[in-house]
């Protein structure tokens, strides 16, 4: 499980029929920021997920890959390998805050 943020979002109109009505989100992996420790910062990644709780843009969430990602009720019969699986409120890192959605 990792901690990304939503940069954007993917329309397919053409594509395998279990997935239609799955909204499709652009995701970037993000990580402590390694000397200082107190705040999170992009890894340069990207990934697509499939977003089961209405993620928005700019929104820090939870992310599961792999056969993991196909172990929700939601997910458990798509093609997948990465789904949102949490909205993140508020990160705490050596009981400093790194990140709050407030």
């Amino acid at each position: 499980m990792f901690i990304a943020r939503v940069t954007g979002s993917v329309v397919s109109t053409q594509k395998v029929a279990s997935m239609t009505g799955h909204k499709l989100l652009v995701v970037e992996p993000y990580r402590l920021e390694e000397k200082k420790r107190n705040k999170l910062v992009t890894t340069g990644r990207t990934f697509i997920a499939v977003d089961t709780l209405g993620a928005g843009e700019n929104d820090f969430v939870l992310i599961t890959q792999g056969s993991s990602a196909r172990l929700t009720p939601e997910t458990k019969s798509l093609p997948i390998d990465a789904v949102i699986i949490g909205i993140v409120d508020r990160v705490h890192i050596d009981k400093a805050s790194v990140y709050s959605r407030d």
